[in-house]
C-alpha cells in the first residue's frame, strides 16, 4: 500500500480556513498523547512532529493575534514568535500584517522586560492583565509592551476577548497553557479546538488540557479528522 501524500501548506490552509474575520473567534491548539498528555517531561513539544509543527504555523498565519498564558511563555520558552516569508505574504495578499499579534496573560507579572517573549517580539506584544496586578511590574512591563487590563482581582476572559477585538485583533490563536484554557472554559469562550493526536502513550503524571475550571460540559461537533502519517489532525467547533 502507498503511503499517504504529506500534507501541504495548501492543504492545512484550506482545512483550517475561517468563515469570515470579523466575528471574534477563540481557537485552542494543542497536541495531545493517546492516553491524555499534553507533555513529556514538562514541554508539549515533545509529542509532536514536522505534521504537528506545520499545522501550528497556519493556524498562526490565520491569526489575528496568539494567546498565551505566562507560565507557558516560562516553561516553552517563547521568544521570537513569527510566521515564515511565504506565510507572511500570504498575509499581505489577504490584507493582514505581515506578522500576527502576540500577547501574554499574567496576574503576578512575573517575567521581566528582558525575556525573550518582549525582547525578541516581532512588533510590539500585549500584556493582559487585571486592576489587582502590582502597579510597580505593571509600570515596568509597559516599556516594553501594551498593558491591556481586564478585570479586578482576576483576567475576564470575555472583557480581554472584546478588547483584543477593538484592537482589530477578533481572531484569537490561543496555545495554553491548561489554566488559561480552564479559564476560556470556564467563560464559555471557547469557539474551537484544534487537537493534534500524537500517536504515543505518555503515562506518568502529565496534566490535562484544562486546568483549575470547574467540571463543566460543553458539547462541541467535529469540523474534520486528518491522518497525518500515524498523527490525526482533529478541529472541533462550538455546536
Amino acid at each position: 500500500m502507498n503511503e499517504p501524500a504529506a500534507l501541504t501548506r495548501e492543504d492545512l490552509l484550506a482545512a483550517y480556513a475561517l468563515p469570515d474575520r470579523t466575528t471574534p473567534r477563540v481557537r485552542m491548539n494543542f497536541v495531545m498523547s493517546l492516553d491524555g498528555a499534553v507533555t513529556v517531561d514538562g514541554r508539549s513539544g515533545g509529542l509532536g512532529d514536522a505534521t504537528d509543527r506545520r499545522t501550528m504555523q497556519v493556524l498562526r498565519t490565520l491569526a489575528d493575534v496568539v494567546l498565551v498564558g505566562a507560565g507557558t511563555v516560562r516553561v516553552e520558552g517563547y521568544g521570537g514568535v513569527r510566521v515564515g516569508e511565504a506565510d507572511a505574504a500570504w498575509r499581505r495578499s489577504h490584507g493582514l500584517a505581515d506578522q500576527p499579534g502576540i500577547a501574554v496573560v499574567s496576574s503576578r507579572l512575573d517575567l521581566g522586560p528582558e525575556h525573550p517573549f518582549f525582547a525578541r517580539a516581532t512588533g510590539r506584544p500585549i500584556l493582559v492583565t487585571h486592576e489587582g496586578a502590582p502597579a510597580d511590574r505593571r509600570d515596568a512591563l509597559a516599556a516594553v509592551a501594551d498593558v491591556i487590563t481586564c478585570g479586578r482581582d482576576a483576567v475576564d476572559p470575555r472583557a480581554m476577548i472584546d478588547a483584543l477585538a477593538d484592537r482589530g485583533m477578533p481572531q484569537v490563536l490561543c496555545e495554553g497553557g491548561p489554566h488559561l484554557f480552564g479559564a476560556l472554559v470556564e467563560a464559555d469562550v471557547v469557539d474551537e479546538l484544534c487537537l493534534s493526536l500524537s500517536p504515543t502513550i505518555v503515562g506518568g503524571d502529565a496534566g490535562r488540557m484544562v486546568r483549575g475550571a470547574p467540571e463543566v460540559q460543553r458539547t462541541m461537533r467535529l469540523g474534520h479528522a486528518i491522518p497525518a502519517g500515524d498523527l490525526l489532525l482533529l478541529r472541533y467547533l462550538r455546536a
